[in-house]
């Protein structure tokens, strides 16, 4: 079978299980690419922002245990829930995900640790990766450690078990997701472009000629929402997250108005 396929009838599975037995299922946290996966799928209907929906007569919301999460988890509700309900209570999705916090023991000798270390630790433990949601950590102040959201049911065990991140020992403790202390940083650009076609908007992003944002995107350099994009007239949607091998990713927030000569301004979120 191929990943579709599979994916498919996992989806089929956790919905109609949902739906059967009247309590909440979910998947594992997807990648971008995954959940652009899921969300082709035949009778997956989503609404707004694309965080909540339908499939086989089940409601469905999306998270990732805090704002713009890069991996998210789909939970199949059961019926006295809606998504509605479900996207708004912080207990219960921590019923499905929960942020772990994992802090150098001494701020002095701690090394600078990336989101790569902070992974192979994990995955060190033999947490699979579809367990392990995003990592957020602050290289201006590598005594803050990381965050880590998690599956529920890993949470407990990653706690116990890891002690070290690279060199630097560690300690680890759930914490709410409210009180995570770090926040994906982003510089706000606002500008002006012909249209809302790909390659203009990554001119504009990353200050280039309108045939280097294009070659970009014709040696599939570009994906959006976690897929490769061969043309540089692709329309980009508001919410769509872009990234660029080589130069970074930011996230479309779409049309704010146009100018007087027929351009359109828009603005993006470039990550920092």
């Amino acid at each position: 079978m191929d990943e579709n396929t599979l994916l498919s009838a996992r989806i089929k599975e956790l919905a109609g299980r949902a739906w059967n037995n009247d309590y909440l299922t979910h998947t594992g946290f997807l990648s971008a690419s995954g959940l652009a996966d899921f969300y082709a799928l035949p009778g997956v209907r989503h609404f707004g922002s694309g965080n909540s929906g339908t499939t086989q007569g089940t409601s469905f919301a999306v998270i990732g245990g805090h704002e713009d999460a890069e991996r998210n988890v789909v939970c199949f509700l059961p019926g006295y829930t809606s998504a509605e309900d479900f996207l708004a209570s912080s207990d219960m999705q921590e019923e499905v995900i929960r942020c772990v916090h994992i802090k150098p023991v001494s701020a002095k000798f701690t090394d600078v640790l990336t989101h790569r270390d902070y992974l192979g630790a994990l995955m060190n433990l033999g947490i699979e990766r579809d367990r392990i949601g995003d990592i957020l950590t602050d290289s201006d102040d590598p005594a803050k450690g990381a965050y880590v959201f998690v599956l529920r049911e890993n949470a407990e065990y990653i706690c116990s078990e890891v002690s070290s991140v690279k060199h630097t020992t560690v300690t680890a403790r759930t914490v709410r997701a409210g009180e995570c202390a770090i926040v994906p940083k982003f510089d706000v650009l606002e500008g002006s472009v012909a249209s809302a076609r790909l390659d203009g908007v990554l001119a504009l992003v990353y200050r280039l000629s309108r045939s280097r944002a294009q070659e970009l995107v014709e040696r599939e350099a570009v994906t959006v929402g976690g897929r490769i994009v061969s043309s540089p007239g692709y329309e980009l949607k508001e919410g769509a997250r872009v990234s660029v091998r080589g130069h970074g990713k930011f996230i479309y927030e779409g049309v704010l108005g146009g100018t007087r000569k027929g351009r359109q301004i828009v603005r993006v979120r470039i990550f920092r």
